[in-house]
């Protein structure tokens, strides 16, 4: 099953992130598929496919944070669709916070997705309460950003 979410999240990243864009005032430079060259220095990205894209994604995002343990599968794209776009540890710190904030068992807001916030998440009553309440988390994180460029974009990708 963790394949299925995995593939249906990535699937709607990739959606998202579109094919090679390399926009000056984008400070992750060079970017195709939402694969920046300022992450992934020694990746050609003019010339890296959807296929490498996906591989990185699960190996570097989905795997290490663990979202295939997360029990509700739309809550586990989110998360990780603003891995993504805004760093694991943020999204992942934001959904903690998210969990904290609607009373959920506490956990602490380190950006790690370990056992404690991973059982915290699964057990709350109301994943579909926590995922818009993590939808807007993202929403007041863009607008932090003061970003004019790419806000309107940002909010509407953080409520999709």
């Amino acid at each position: 099953m963790d394949d299925v979410n995995f593939r249906q999240a990535v699937d709607a990243v990739l959606g998202l992130e579109g094919g090679y864009v390399h926009d000056p005032d984008d400070p992750g430079g060079e970017t195709k598929f939402g694969i920046s060259k300022r992450s992934y220095p020694n990746v050609d990205i003019r010339n890296l496919t959807r296929e490498d894209a996906i591989q990185i994604y699960r190996r570097d995002f989905w795997e290490p944070n663990r979202y295939g343990q997360i029990a509700y599968p739309p809550l586990a794209a989110k998360v990780f669709d603003m891995a993504v776009n805004m760093g694991s540890r943020t999204a992942n710190r934001l959904l903690q916070r998210a969990c904290n904030r609607i009373g959920g068992r506490p956990v602490e807001e380190d950006g790690t997705l370990g056992p404690v916030s991973l059982e915290a998440i699964n057990s709350h009553p109301n994943p579909e309460w926590l995922l818009a309440t993590l939808r807007l988390q993202a929403v007041e994180y863009y607008l932090k950003l003061r970003n004019p460029k790419y806000l309107a974009g940002w909010i509407k990708r953080a409520l999709a």
